[in-house]
């Protein structure tokens, strides 16, 4: 294993993440808050340790999907635990387990809080927290690559193990610019959403805030009820933008360069947008009687829909008080999530499009025994490691989703409330029901059951393998090999 390598990746994180740590000191003096000064104190720690690991370049700068999954997990834990210090160094959120709970919620783009008053805290932590949501987004290995020239031909390895989805591609030969496509959709979408927040007079600060939480589709709210305080337009906006963000960027690469009937072919986008449509259909027939009109079940259906779907996590109505079919409909979009390659959650429309075209294949196979059919997607044929990857996923997601299960019902709460805890979390959702609804928060579980959570959401934002490879044993054998150098200098 090339240890070095993933040393100098993680060195690399820290200082950028110190960069980031600038905005919210910014912040921090435009409020004259006291509380900027713990953001410097993480940025002195950050960028300390970070110079001690990368002040020597590796010689060996290629590295393999198995350094890539590793230095991704890796960077992901650093990374929370580095952000969660100025939570807990201000005493805002005075227990560290429930600092970093926030933190990895955030930089997952899970949403789902702790806190029972969000608005007491400063707005150098509630910017804080939503830019954590815009910085998981599209993942800050990505970000990384996009400024830091790293040679060496196989940061594609990073990618795929940071990205969202069933497979990764490059958008033009080198992944560095690649990279910086994405962001430069990603940023100016972002900055779009800005614009029309503030043309529904929404105030800069939560503009800002909302559309980072948006961008990222992460949910952290600024205020204790969401969203629901907002005027229907800019509820509207925020619904419209969480269905954009959780969209696949390649759609958005081939409209910018005019390949329009290519974005307009890509099966899983058609799909994803037929799933959001039925299931606003299906939640306005169901809620209809209980609001003021068609518009106000519309304007509620599609924003909660639009929301867990794309696993944002913002809400305008307790959806705790549905009915049971309206509440089920929400439990089948949290499961189904956004699509590959998007900033949304979820297992991926993506996976599912390819487990259905598996099961009706296998049903042709017993009617045509002797046909030979491939999977095709978008009128290519799926290759047999990708249909193969995607049925480990789902046994795995189901194994994981299984096993956090029980043990979060060692707390003894109800059954939906431990289900949709660990649903929610594991497809960075946000939100569940019962005592974990839009409503409620993640506060009265024990500490174990958060780091159970906590571990479920960092799996989930990492597609469940680069997290999982850490806990395989032949991986640590491996990292604490003697280097064969080592050996012949004399080393026993």
């Amino acid at each position: 294993m090339n240890r070095s390598i993933i040393r100098y990746i993680l060195g690399q994180v820290l200082k950028l993440e110190s960069a980031f740590l600038l905005l919210p000191c910014i912040v921090a003096l435009i409020y004259r808050e006291s509380q900027g000064i713990y953001y410097l104190i993480t940025i002195a720690i950050g960028l300390v340790i970070g110079v001690l690991m990368t002040m020597k370049k590796p010689k060996n700068m290629v590295f393999y999907l198995k350094e890539g999954c590793v230095a991704t997990a890796l960077s992901w834990i650093v990374m929370s635990l580095l952000g969660c210090l100025p939570f807990w160094f201000s005493h805002e959120i005075p227990s560290f387990t429930d600092a970093l709970f926030e933190t990895i919620s955030g930089f997952t783009t899970t949403g789902a809080s702790v806190l029972n008053n969000v608005e007491a805290l400063s707005h150098c932590n509630l910017f804080w927290r939503s830019f954590t949501h815009w910085i998981g987004g599209m993942g800050v290995l990505v970000f990384m690559l996009a400024i830091i020239p790293m040679s060496g031909g196989s940061n594609i390895n990073l990618m795929r193990a940071e990205s969202p989805g069933p497979s990764v591609g490059k958008l033009v030969p080198k992944i560095r610019y690649s990279a910086r496509i994405l962001y430069y959709i990603y940023i100016g979408m972002t900055l779009l959403e800005i614009v029309f927040l503030l043309a529904g007079r929404m105030p800069l600060f939560d503009s800002l805030c909302t559309a980072l939480g948006t961008a990222g589709t992460g949910g952290f709210g600024i205020k204790a009820d969401s969203m629901a305080s907002y005027s229907v337009y800019l509820q509207w906006v925020v619904t419209i933008f969480m269905i954009l963000f959780g969209v696949n960027f390649n759609a958005y690469y081939f409209l910018i360069f005019g390949e329009v009937k290519k974005a307009a072919a890509m099966e899983e986008v058609k799909a994803y947008f037929a799933t959001i449509g039925l299931a606003v259909a299906g939640i306005v027939i169901c809620i209809w009687n209980t609001t003021s009109g068609f518009f106000d079940a519309l304007t509620k259906a599609a924003f909660q829909v639009a929301s867990l779907m794309t696993s944002t996590g913002f809400a305008t109505v307790d959806y705790n008080a549905w009915s049971s079919t309206a509440k089920t409909i929400l439990v089948f979009l949290m499961t189904i999530g956004a699509c590959a390659g998007s900033t949304g959650g979820g297992i991926k429309v993506s996976r599912f499009i390819s487990v259905f075209k598996t099961v009706k294949k296998e049903l042709d196979s017993y009617i045509h025994p002797k046909s030979v059919k491939k999977i095709k997607m978008d009128g290519k044929p799926i290759e047999h490691d990708v249909v193969r990857s995607i049925n480990v996923y789902f046994i795995t997601f189901i194994l994981l989703f299984c096993v956090s299960l029980l043990l979060v019902s060692f707390e003894g709460h109800d059954l939906t409330t431990n289900f949709t805890a660990v649903l929610a979390t594991i497809n960075n959702i946000g939100p569940g029901l019962n005592m974990v609804g839009p409503a409620e928060n993640f506060g009265f579980f024990t500490p174990f059951t958060k780091y159970v959570l906590m571990f479920d959401m960092l799996a989930g934002r990492l597609e469940l393998f680069p997290l999982l490879i850490l806990l395989h044993p032949a991986l640590w054998k491996q990292a604490f090999k003697r280097p064969s150098s080592w050996k012949k200098r004399g080393g026993k």
